[in-house]
């Protein structure tokens, strides 16, 4: 008998709309996305963004996803088993991020909720942030900027002073060749760099001649490269892997590159490989805990480049990843597999 009744109701000044007996499903954003995004979800769906603190705290995210039938995360929401018990309604979390170590995974298995992530669409922009890195700490830029913004340059440079390192015959070792690492690869051999690698599973030789790229053992990885960047997922098995036993088998002309996940480095480990010049440098995107804060012995040392966890900052590539959060939530909410599906 309500078939041709529309209702409007009010809700923190946000207009939804109930068609008949079909309210529209409710979505929860952590935080805000591109506004072509946010215009397709409204149009869909009721949709609630938080817009306070950033993470959003746990107690606000465990009442606000009661009722919520989608989540879209980010890397820094903890989606635990607390945060998920909370959840009535949920079919589908669709996280921001190719990493999804923030979301229990298995406990969303258990109680049937989707999870979408995106990856592909980030990694030439993550690749050509590492090798930004790789450029700016082995070529001093980032040090050389500071030293002017600080007035510190007050005569022309002799021969032998702020010297950087040529990449020519360098050898990058890359943990984790996967497609990130393998998008480095490619940028590091147009700069006549060697290539090794080490994967849990060792590439097929096609892979492997097409990228010119050798495996070898860890050990050996970490003692031959003159920049190890890392490229893995942070688990059990790779939470700390970096730590000083591996900075003192690495060249003391070396450098570490880190755009995958913090925690896979031992960051005071890092911090005293650097200051005992254990190491040559360092180029981080990734941090054990981020935001970093200004007291971070890391913002003291000159021989490291630090950038805010910026590895998919492009205008195209996070429009990209926009879209496929979108599709991942749609498919999940229909109760079906997402078009990037971690199960």
């Amino acid at each position: 008998m309500f078939d041709d009744i529309t209702i409007y109701r009010n809700r923190s000044y946000k207009w939804f709309k109930i068609d008949g007996y079909n309210m529209k499903k409710k979505i929860l954003l952590t935080r805000t996305i591109q506004d072509f995004a946010l215009k397709r979800l409204r149009h869909r769906y009721q949709i609630e963004i938080h817009s306070g603190k950033i993470p959003i705290p746990k107690k606000v995210l465990q009442s606000k996803i009661r009722d919520a039938d989608g989540l879209i995360c980010f890397p820094y929401d903890k989606i635990t088993r607390e945060v998920i018990d909370c959840a009535k309604k949920l079919k589908i979390i669709s996280t921001f991020s190719v990493g999804f170590d923030h979301i229990d995974i298995q406990y969303a298995r258990e109680k049937n909720i989707r999870i979408g992530y995106t990856p592909n669409v980030l990694t030439d922009a993550t690749a050509d942030l590492t090798f930004a890195l790789l450029l700016d700490v082995s070529k001093r830029v980032s040090e050389g900027d500071r030293i002017i913004r600080d007035g510190r340059w007050t005569r022309v440079y002799g021969s032998t002073e702020q010297l950087g390192v040529d990449l020519q015959d360098k050898t990058v070792g890359i943990l984790g060749l996967g497609r990130i690492g393998s998008m480095l690869a490619k940028r590091a051999r147009a700069f006549d760099m060697k290539v090794i690698y080490h994967n849990t599973r060792r590439l097929s030789e096609s892979k492997e001649r097409s990228l010119h790229a050798k495996y070898v053992s860890f050990e050996r990885l970490v003692k031959d490269s003159d920049f190890l960047s890392i490229h893995v997922p942070h688990t059990r098995q790779t939470n700390q892997l970096v730590d000083k036993k591996v900075f003192a088998m690495m060249k003391r002309t070396a450098y570490l590159i880190n755009t995958a996940r913090g925690k896979i480095v031992n960051e005071d480990d890092l911090v005293q490989a650097l200051k005992k010049k254990m190491i040559a440098g360092a180029g981080l995107d990734v941090f054990e805990e981020e935001p970093v804060n200004k007291t971070s012995l890391l913002t003291r040392l000159e021989n490291v480049v630090l950038a805010p966890h910026i590895g998919s900052a492009t205008n195209e590539t996070r429009a990209k990843m926009a879209e496929l959060v979108i599709k991942n939530l749609n498919l999940g909410i229909q109760g079906r597999r997402p078009v990037s599906s971690v199960w």
